[in-house]
């Protein structure tokens, strides 16, 4: 099954950690408040979970069932002093059965397009990571060979520092990260993105695959990063638009090229492909026992080729199907997915369908 390079994004935390959201809270709520404590403003403290059943069928394989915790999470963000701010943001890998740290941040905030921010986050890249698998729109992200291909620590992120700003209807961003960590080379990664919001305007530095009707969006984004002389590059774009008093319609596509640094497969310097993306969400809210919520259908289309290997070039074809009932936008949802994988060469196809669960407080 083919999978990003190192990426692995995807019932609450391992048996072993499940006392830590507790002893946390606990811990914020009885510790007593030192000087340095004494003027802070209020702690935000949220959390997330991601679980999910799928049913894997290779070609000329075995039919393969798994229940998974695709993701578990604990949201922590707070001021410090007026116009600094932290964040630390954790997640549960399901690869090594570890808590890891995923964002550690120091915020600098002089104003909307002056902001300053230092430690570990995602790096500026393409939407699909500024989204990361929260505040996507499939269930199935970053299995594309396109999608988020740049370098990084953990799930898109690396240890570095960056500038971004809101500027009327653009967005800048552009930072310096430890090349050591994400590709094992010393030399710094130069991070950069631009974007430009043509109808309604997007705030701050993470975004959204969607907003199931909370804006009308027409967005064009382009990034790139260099280290060494090895450069990644993606062009995206979202349109969504308010339809029928409570529907949504819209399309996100990109366009990448990895030219010997990140990429899907470490066999092969180069990759490059493209996706498309529509949804339409139902404006008619339907109840089902106790839940309010919309349906939504959605579908995907995706090429990406692999090129400059030792071995001879190929491409992946993918399509997707979701049917999803959206509850509570990214904070409930269930999601219905059909996935069809393909390789001219190189691979084995499968195709894998499942239903995957969300909520975050």
């Amino acid at each position: 099954m083919h999978k990003r390079l190192v990426r692995n994004e995807r019932t609450f935390l391992a048996r072993r950690y499940a006392h830590f959201p507790l002893l946390l809270l606990g811990f914020l709520v009885l510790t007593p408040l030192s000087r340095a404590q004494g003027n802070l403003g209020p702690i935000t403290v949220g959390a997330g979970l991601q679980a999910s059943y799928t049913g894997t069928s290779p070609t000329g394989g075995d039919f393969n069932n798994q229940f998974a915790l695709n993701h578990a999470r604990i949201y922590i963000s707070g001021p410090v002093t007026e116009g600094i701010k932290f964040m630390l943001n954790t997640d549960y890998d399901s690869v090594t059965n570890k808590l890891t740290v995923l964002d550690a941040v120091a915020q600098i905030g002089v104003s909307p397009k002056f902001n300053i921010w230092f430690g570990r986050f995602l790096e500026p890249s393409d939407r699909a990571n500024l989204y990361g698998p929260f505040f996507s729109h499939e269930w199935n992200v970053y299995t594309d060979g396109i999608q988020d291909g740049y370098p990084f620590v953990h799930q898109g992120r690396d240890n570095g520092v960056a500038y971004w700003g809101d500027f009327a209807k653009v967005k800048v961003s552009v930072g310096a990260f430890d090349g050591k960590s994400a590709t094992g080379k010393s030399n710094i990664i130069g991070a950069a993105r631009v974007q430009v919001d043509f109808w309604d305007k997007e705030d701050g530095y993470y975004l959204n695959g969607t907003y199931y009707g909370d804006k009308n969006l027409l967005a064009i984004g382009g990034a790139s990063q260099l280290q060494d002389g090895r450069t990644a590059s993606t062009i995206d774009f979202l349109l969504e638009k308010k339809v029928l008093n409570g529907g949504a319609f819209s399309i996100e596509s990109e366009y990448s090229n990895y030219n010997r640094l990140g990429g899907y497969d470490a066999a092969y310097a180069k990759s490059q492909g493209a996706y498309g993306l529509a949804s339409f969400l139902f404006p008619k809210v339907v109840p089902i026992g106790k839940f309010k919520g919309k349906f939504e259908i959605l579908g995907k289309y995706a090429k990406a080729d692999f090129t400059h290997g030792a071995t001879p070039s190929y491409y992946q074809k993918t399509s997707e199907v979701n049917f999803n009932y959206v509850i509570k936008q990214f904070n409930a949802r269930v999601m219905t997915f059909f996935q069809d994988v393909r390789f001219n060469r190189m691979q084995t196809n499968f195709w894998k369908a499942g239903i995957g669960l969300q909520i975050q407080m």
